[in-house]
């Protein structure tokens, strides 16, 4: 879906996962520089939006989320998870409820996955469900903004900002008084800073919960059954997952990120070296230079020099091994 903000001047559009917005607007750098003051926005429009309505709604929801839903106060946001039976990330949900719907926005081109999923589990639960991509869109402001939110617009507010379910028809009028807008790319190297994982960039087909660091912010421990709670449950009593999250700072001298994917080795075996895991995100920082997430094998000595393809990195501790 084509935002209609691409006209924007300076707008250059995104590709690969993130088509469909800007990937900025002609200066990267100052666009993460005014998101990190607070100011600006930028069009998340291209993600997936879902909405449950019926009285039924977070009692369901909690039978199928990793997150402890069924009492979530109307404007409290959550994230959460929803796994396969070996307790492999299927997709991830980030929503709240306004007191009649729960709206959750997801990974752009998952949402016909999942709401076929969540139709075939509604059983005789008092619930519906709906993709409402096409008429709401998803507008990201930055923590500390004090821009107005427009009457009646849903909010899910986080300690890294506001999400805004948007009406689609009001994108335009919307960044016409709440510029300047920042690309998805400002708003990458920010998440990239700030280790937040990205379904599909860090995680692939067999990542569990534990190897993203997201016990907690989006698995509850503490709740009743859903699909994959057993792994869950099994790796954090008794065991350690197989591979965990990194943060890396990339020599700066190099021209080209590592993308993702790229080969993770020890420096001290060079670009021939046994693989020990994959670059799952980079970013240009305006302040941090060339920096990436990547997911490596849990036995990698935290202290150890690494390599990314053929790029020098150095590695920070976001999940413990």
């Amino acid at each position: 879906m084509k935002s209609p903000l691409l006209s924007l001047p300076g707008a250059v559009p995104a590709e690969g996962r993130d088509e469909g917005v800007a990937a900025h607007y002609g200066d990267l750098f100052r666009e993460q520089r005014t998101l990190a003051d607070g100011t600006g926005f930028v069009d998340l429009s291209h993600r997936g939006v879902i909405a449950v309505t019926g009285d039924d709604r977070l009692s369901w929801l909690h039978l199928l989320l990793t997150q402890h839903v069924s009492e979530l106060p109307a404007g409290r946001a959550t994230d959460a998870l929803i796994l396969s039976a070996n307790g492999h990330i299927e997709h991830a949900l980030y929503l709240v409820d306004d007191g009649e719907t729960v709206w959750a926005h997801v990974e752009p081109g998952t949402q016909a996955e999942l709401l076929a999923y969540l139709e075939s589990m509604k059983f005789f639960y008092r619930v519906e469900v709906a993709d409402r991509t096409e008429d709401v869109a998803v507008v990201h402001l930055p923590a500390g903004s004090i821009a107005e939110v427009p009457e009646g617009v849903v909010v899910r507010e986080t300690s890294h900002g506001r999400d805004l379910f948007l009406p689609r028809a009001d994108l335009e009028s919307f960044a016409s008084s709440h510029g300047p807008a920042a690309g998805v790319l400002a708003y990458e190297a920010l998440r990239v800073e700030a280790h937040r994982p990205r379904l599909g960039f860090e995680t692939d087909h067999r990542t569990i919960p534990h190897e993203i660091g997201v016990i907690g912010s989006a698995v509850h421990l503490q709740k009743g059954c859903y699909r994959g709670q057993e792994t869950v449950a099994r790796v954090h009593n008794l065991g350690k997952p197989p591979r965990r999250l990194v943060f890396l700072h990339l020599d700066g001298s190099e021209v080209h990120l590592p993308g993702h994917g790229t080969p993770v080795r020890l420096a001290a075996d060079g670009a021939e070296g046994r693989q020990l895991g994959f670059v799952t995100s980079s970013a240009r920082h305006h302040e941090l230079g060339p920096i990436a997430l990547a997911l490596v094998k849990r036995n990698v000595p935290v202290d150890a020099d690494l390599v990314a393809g053929t790029t020098a990195a150095a590695q920070e501790v976001v999940v413990e091994p």
